[in-house]
């Protein structure tokens, strides 16, 4: 059957840019998968090495950390891969994260983890661990006393706030921008697109981080 031409070019644009919107799809959903696997490994390694020590000691601690660093690594690499998560297993997995630095550090550190959050919240998974990483990384492992780290995360409406502040010492702390922040920043532009805000404070030996979403 004869196809007038215009009509031809008409069907053969359209399918083009199917086929290219199709593209830019799979493009975008394998970059996340990217960013999703270059979560930062070394916390579970370091983990395990303090897990080795605890073991030697014999500490009646280890069976806790190997508890909590499997729910961790389990949630990772399954949960990880999901679209959406509920909010309530971020907020566990934030607490087994925050769990098991309190049990290796041998300095007072001042901990706050606070939430109010309404139920039946989906967001997607492994946001906030990088921002959280980075609170102890760059703030309470350098510094030798008055660390705290505090996190605050409440929802008002369609709004999901969190915010981290941590302590840190000028003359130690390096807190550059990072892979992890980075990261983290390209998987908000791909997911929450128009709908976050990322702002980050640094002032009087405190650094700021406020994650703003809108949640559908």
């Amino acid at each position: 059957m004869f196809i007038p031409i215009p009509i031809f070019a008409a069907l053969w644009t359209y399918e083009q840019w199917r086929w290219l919107k199709t593209l830019k799809a799979d493009m975008a959903k394998a970059e996340l998968t990217l960013l999703k696997s270059q979560i930062n490994p070394h916390f579970f390694f370091n983990t395990l090495n303090n897990i080795y020590g605890l073991v030697v000691e014999k500490s009646e601690q280890a069976p806790e950390v190997v508890l909590k660093l499997s729910d961790m690594m389990r949630y990772t690499i399954y949960n990880g891969k999901e679209d959406l998560v509920p909010l309530e297993d971020e907020i566990n997995y934030l607490k087994n994260y925050i769990g098991l630095h309190k049990i290796r550090y041998q300095k007072k550190v001042e901990i706050v983890f606070t939430h109010e959050v309404h139920e039946g919240i989906k967001v997607a998974p492994l946001l906030f661990i990088n921002l959280l990483e980075n609170a102890f990384k760059h703030g309470v492992e350098e510094m030798r006393e008055n660390a705290f780290v505090r996190i605050n995360m409440q929802s008002k409406g369609k709004q999901l706030l969190c915010t981290i502040e941590n302590s840190f010492d000028e003359r130690e702390s390096n807190h550059s921008k990072g892979i992890g922040l980075e990261n983290l920043k390209k998987r908000l532009d791909h997911l929450y697109p128009g709908r976050h805000e990322l702002i980050v404070e640094k002032k009087e030996f405190i650094y700021k981080v406020q994650l703003n979403l809108e949640i559908l």
